[in-house]
Order: structure tokens, then C-alpha cells, then sequence
């Protein structure tokens, strides 16, 4: 299965509170750090709620 490399670049500051969590859900905690994550349909509707914050690639 696919996978998802997610990237954070922007910074949560000034953020609404559902982003951050979302944010911290997906294992993310500071600009520039990097999870891989399943592509689930789950992975992907967080994504998309972050997805000013953050670049996806995908992974084989």
C-alpha cells in the first residue's frame, strides 16, 4: 500500500485550535519535521485540514 510523507512548514502560531491538534494527531510538533503515515482515507481528511501548513508526497 502507498504511503504519505508529510512535511510541516509553516509554523502554528495563530492557528485555530483543531489545526494544532491535527497537527500534533499526525505526529508533527515543529517546522520541518517529516512523518510517513499510511494512505488511509483518515490520514488523508487530516491532511487536508492542514493542509496550508504542511507538503504530501507520496511514498512506494
Amino acid at each position: 500500500m502507498a504511503q504519505l510523507k508529510v512535511e510541516q512548514k509553516k509554523s502554528t502560531i495563530g492557528c485555530k485550535a483543531n489545526q494544532r491538534n491535527t497537527l500534533r494527531s499526525l505526529g508533527l510538533k515543529r517546522i520541518g519535521d517529516v512523518v510517513v503515515k499510511e494512505d488511509r482515507p483518515e490520514i488523508r481528511g487530516m491532511v487536508q485540514t492542514v493542509r496550508h501548513l504542511v507538503t504530501v508526497e507520496e511514498v512506494n
